[in-house]
């Protein structure tokens, strides 16, 4: 059984972020966000698609090759939307998102989807080797999600501000290292 060691790292601050609203596909990183973090060696760097966790990596000097799989939640139609738009406009729509895992109120991704897609990426990365990932919030919720055994009611509880580190290891099973 070969050991698997595995840092999620989330994308550095974007303007997003700052004021509250979905982020659009391609959102740069913040102009001028220092991008520095102590981590730790690891034999292999990936990195999800989107131009803000491209350019944290290249910050960080990655040598990341493109996953897919972790790619940010496809907000379908609320993306570069403000939750303040969202909380007058569609308030319903934006209540049932926040309260229900499985709905997807906006047409893309619900959380259970971005919980089930990384629980299957998860189970395929066990397979030896220490890891350098550059994702997203979302992405980093439902890995965790995934680890703990949480319920996916349990998602919008945990907060994964930007350039966190998250740390799995994995020998037989997976687990979160604090720390």
């Amino acid at each position: 059984m070969k050991s698997t060691s595995l840092s999620l790292i989330c994308h550095a601050p974007t303007d997003a972020q700052r004021v509250g609203r979905f982020h659009a596909v391609d959102e740069a990183v913040r102009e001028g966000a220092p991008v520095r973090l102590s981590l730790p060696v690891a034999d292999h760097a990936l990195v999800a698609p989107e131009l803000r966790a491209r350019q944290t990596a290249d910050a960080l000097g990655l040598l990341a090759q493109v996953d897919d799989e972790l790619r940010d939640c496809d907000f379908g139609h609320w993306q570069g939307v403000s939750l303040k738009q969202l909380e007058t406009q569609a308030p319903d729509a934006l209540q049932q998102w926040l309260g229900d895992p499985r709905a997807a109120p906006h047409g893309g991704e619900s959380i259970e989807q971005v919980c089930q897609r990384m629980a299957r990426w998860m189970d395929g990365m066990a397979r030896g080797g220490s890891w350098q990932v550059v994702t997203h919030p979302m992405v980093v919720r439902a890995a965790l999600i995934h680890v703990l055994g949480c319920p996916l009611e349990a998602f919008h509880q945990i907060d994964v501000p930007p350039l966190s580190v998250v740390q799995f290891s994995h020998y037989g099973r997976w687990r979160f290292r604090a720390g």
